[in-house]
């Protein structure tokens, strides 16, 4: 019975959310995101090596709900090879940076991280190949490469001596930020979200989220000193805040719906319009 009331007293404070203005709504989000993120300083004010340690917790529980979607249901229906590809490349990429790496645990997070990726590119290209449905992941893999490594080769941190790792290192940064597009695209072709496939992306979701947090607060904490922690050049500084931005925001809209699905007692089963 309070199971029930507390579900109705959820529908309608969402239905009345809904029926606010957009001006009002983007108030309320930009007020929530003010508040999580001071609760994050107050919670680990001195400890901030341990956002990326939850940025990278949240990927692997993405990862790993991906492995048992793969070796224990024996499918790889609703997931983009597009994406896991584009992962492995930007994660091949910030692991060949190893002197720009903040510490060993982040370099060992990534290399499990490519590792178990290269894993899933394999079930899904020779192992369950006959569940991966190729026309619904249609986002060509160079139309977001090449334009990245321009990108890179023409914002990246500025040193008196050129430097191919730094050009490296703003590569995978930006390609980062745009991975997961095609995984979005394949779910708005597909008309349905799976239900494994929506647990990975929410949890990407979870693990930006935090890392811009991160961001955030280290550049407000440092008065901008942290922007200068890899290299300088004000264009990068921009384009590498601007680059965690956009992950950020395109996964924002997805997390939006599937939270509120979830808190109505459903799963998202279609992509919102």
């Amino acid at each position: 019975m309070g199971a029930k009331r507390g579900n109705l007293g959820v529908n309608v404070l969402l239905e009345r959310l809904s029926e606010l203005p957009m001006k009002v709504k983007i108030f309320l989000g930009a007020l929530l995101g003010v508040c999580a993120l001071v609760t994050l300083k107050l919670t680990i004010d001195h400890y901030f090596f341990y956002y990326f340690i939850m940025s990278e917790a949240a990927h692997a529980a993405g990862i790993i709900v991906l492995a048992y979607k793969l070796f224990a249901l024996k499918t790889c229906s609703g997931l983009s090879l597009i994406t896991q590809e584009l992962t492995a490349i930007y994660l091949a990429a910030r692991l060949s940076c190893g002197k720009l790496r903040m510490s060993n645990i982040h370099t060992l997070l990534d290399l499990i991280s490519f590792l178990s990726t290269l894993v899933i590119i394999w079930m899904m290209r020779f192992k369950l190949n006959s569940s991966y449905i190729k026309e619904l992941d249609n986002k060509r893999l160079y139309f977001l490469v090449v334009p990245v490594a321009i990108l890179a080769v023409l914002i990246h941190p500025y040193t008196s001596n050129w430097n191919l790792t730094r050009i490296v290192w703003a590569f995978s940064m930006y390609l980062e930020s745009v991975s997961v597009f095609p995984q979005l695209r394949f779910m708005q072709n597909a008309k349905m979200i799976e239900t494994f496939t929506g647990y990975y992306v929410f949890s990407l979701g979870v693990s930006r989220f935090i890392a811009l947090a991160h961001c955030i607060i280290e550049i407000y904490i440092t008065g901008g000193a942290f922007l200068f922690l890899v290299g300088s050049g004000y264009f990068w500084f921009l384009a590498a805040f601007i680059a965690e931005m956009v992950q950020s925001f395109i996964l924002a809209d997805f997390c939006y719906y599937y939270m509120k699905s979830f808190l109505q007692g459903q799963l998202l089963r279609k992509m919102p319009v």
